[in-house]
């Protein structure tokens, strides 16, 4: 029953947005077959920068990387840029208790940036007029294994963070994204601040 209700939000992505690299890419059912896991999703709560609960979030290991649901409403309309940071601590109203981008392989930001990506860049989503988000993402840079060196799990996680402009994909360290504007923290069941 777990499996099946997994594969159930597993398929229900709204949005498909272009990226330039195979590991990370929305995932529309449609188009493609979404992965498979038998491990039980993480649920974080996802703030806004008054630091009230503006949606949620969930992230599985399948077998083909990280997939992450995000749910969110009361954005405003326009192309996002979503990405993971390196602190699993989301303090209002900038977050820049965050940290920088997750890079546990010192690499560069962008999927453009010819030194570059970043494990925690993902590619933008599109918030409509509604304001509410309903996106599936997916990655194969990162893992929820505790002990390998690109876990999101490690002593201090790592955040979830949506940025209030869209990620250009090439400039370093964050692609001209601007403020962080919602931010749920990544972090191992017993953790949570």
């Amino acid at each position: 029953m777990k499996n099946t209700l997994l594969l159930l939000w597993l398929t229900s992505a709204l949005a498909l947005v272009g990226c330039s690299g195979d590991d990370n890419q929305t995932i529309d059912k449609k188009d493609e077959a979404v992965p498979t896991s038998s491990k039980s999703p993480i649920n974080i709560s996802l703030i806004n920068r008054e630091g009230e609960k503006t949606g949620e979030a969930e992230l599985v290991e399948t077998d083909k990387g990280v997939v992450i649901r995000v749910m969110a409403e009361g954005l405003e309309p326009g192309t996002k840029a979503i990405h993971i940071h390196e602190t699993g601590k989301c303090t209002p109203p900038d977050f820049k208790s965050a940290g920088a981008h997750f890079n546990p392989f010192g690499k560069q930001h962008g999927f453009h940036n010819p030194k570059g990506y970043h494990a925690g860049d993902l590619p933008n989503i599109e918030v409509p007029q509604s304001g509410k988000i309903d996106v599936v993402l997916q990655t194969a840079d990162v893992t929820l294994e505790t002990g390998k060196p690109n876990s999101l799990l490690d002593a201090d996680g790592s955040a979830l963070v949506i940025h209030e402009k869209a990620d250009d994909y090439k400039t370093d360290p964050a692609g001209n994204a601007g403020d962080r504007i919602v931010c749920g923290e990544i972090v191992k069941a017993g953790n949570e601040s």
